[in-house]
């Protein structure tokens, strides 16, 4: 690994005299002088740009020697200079740096230094971080750092576009292509976001430790059974096993639950988000009578009792069919897989966080807001781009989910769980042979 240069700032004649340091590159007040007007940043700018044309000195001499120098056996000379790009902020700026040519006209020497510097990865980064922050493509010159008189590139609306659109197709090529072989997956959410009346399906993985990672998406008119299908088969595809077990966190999507079964059988565990119930259930209601039916079902959800909390469920259903028949309904369909987790023995902490869907809702609402501002949705590759970049964007303010500490308690219930079904459904094969 290379050793970074410290800086010193010195006068010209200091600067003279301290030539032939091996580890440390000098700044002379006179190269500087003009950014230190334009402030910090600036003056920071440019002394970083004279440490980099010393370290491009520096490799070029380690490999064909020093200027000048009678060097036997020379690999190769230097060769003046030439202008090229460096990535400076989220810009480009035009600097001079020094060339070299093997001997014998093998070509041009390429060095590591110039590589580093003049690579875009950073300059995309900043395009997208700015964009998914509101930052509109012609206010990007607004919002540059000041760097002093150099001459700038990369700020114009076109550019910043172009690097925009190259970022957030690359982070949905990495997405897609996430290998989930070697992830100790113990949860998968699922929910959905509508972008300009085209449905997107997105997933959401929580490992044993804790950690949310988000997996996949894919395009779909609705969020029907063949949309969700298709998903979990590519996830299947790349590596997510469920022999285990593995527990799914849903709304009260009927597809969602058709597809999950359809892919993983009765190695998938199924909770449904109680927060959808109690909002599904009061839509059915009068005004004034959601809040005391709400607070009932909230109070029987969080009842330790699975067993309990199912009863007193089953006994509001029976009181509201005899005025409410619909909101009974609604709260009987897929009742007991409100109590999954807590029928699991699952310890309450963890037992608030994987009981709704609230983990993959809070990484579409950070999606929605990056790509709030977008008025003008083309295809639905655009669409596709802007969601995988809010995902990944997401990602990174990412914590462990609450009551992490208990993951292993859960994966063990889990297990237990899917063990259980595997030898009912093989009594049952016996039983029908």
């Amino acid at each position: 690994m290379k050793k970074v240069p410290v800086v010193k700032i010195t006068t010209p004649p200091q600067a003279a005299s301290l030539e032939g340091l091996p580890f440390e590159a000098t700044v002379a007040m006179a190269d500087v002088a003009g950014a230190m007007r334009d402030g910090l940043l600036a003056f920071s700018a440019a002394a970083g740009l004279v440490v980099m044309r010393q370290m491009l000195d520096a490799e070029l001499a380690g490999i064909v020697g020093a200027k000048h120098a009678k060097v036997p056996d020379r690999v190769g000379n230097w060769h003046g200079t030439t202008t090229g790009q460096v990535v400076l902020g989220g810009r480009t700026v035009s600097v001079e740096r020094p060339r070299g040519r093997y001997v014998g006209d093998r070509g041009e020497i390429e060095l590591d230094t110039w590589a580093t510097f003049a690579a875009d990865d950073l300059l995309r980064q900043v395009v997208v971080v700015r964009m998914l922050a509101g930052v509109a493509t012609r206010r990007h010159v607004d919002v540059a750092e000041p760097v002093g008189p150099l001459k700038q590139r990369s700020l114009s609306k076109s550019a910043v576009s172009r690097r925009f659109v190259a970022a957030t197709q690359q982070a949905l090529t990495e997405l897609l292509a996430r290998d989930l072989t070697g992830l100790e997956v113990a949860v998968l959410m699922i929910d959905g976001l509508n972008v300009a009346d085209q449905m997107i399906v997105v997933a959401l993985v929580i490992t044993t430790d804790g950690t949310k990672i988000p997996v996949g998406l894919i395009l779909g008119d609705t969020e029907n059974t063949i949309v969700i299908k298709d998903l979990l088969a590519d996830l299947a595809a790349r590596g997510l096993r469920a022999e285990n077990g593995l527990l799914a966190v849903i709304d009260g999507s009927k597809a969602l639950h058709a597809g999950i079964v359809k892919v993983f059988g009765d190695q998938a565990v199924i909770q449904r988000c109680t927060l959808h119930k109690r909002r599904n259930v009061a839509g059915y209601l009068p005004v004034d009578e959601r809040d005391p039916v709400d607070k009932r079902l909230a109070l029987a959800f969080a009842q330790p009792d699975a067993a309990k909390g199912l009863k007193v469920c089953r006994d509001l259903a029976a009181q509201l069919d005899r005025t409410h028949p619909d909101a009974a309904a609604s709260l009987r369909e897929g009742l007991a897989e409100m109590f999954t987790v807590a029928r699991l023995g699952t310890p309450m902490r963890l037992r608030r966080t994987l009981t709704n869907t609230n983990c993959v809702e809070s990484m579409i609402s950070i999606i929605k807001t990056s790509s709030g501002r977008v008025k003008n949705w083309g295809d639905g590759t655009m669409k596709k781009r802007w969601i995988a970049a809010g995902m990944l964007e997401a990602e990174r303010s990412f914590r462990r989910v609450k009551g992490h500490a208990d993951m292993p308690a859960l994966v063990t219930a889990v297990h237990a769980e899917v063990t259980r079904r595997s030898g009912v459904s093989q009594g049952a094969d016996h039983a029908v042979a």
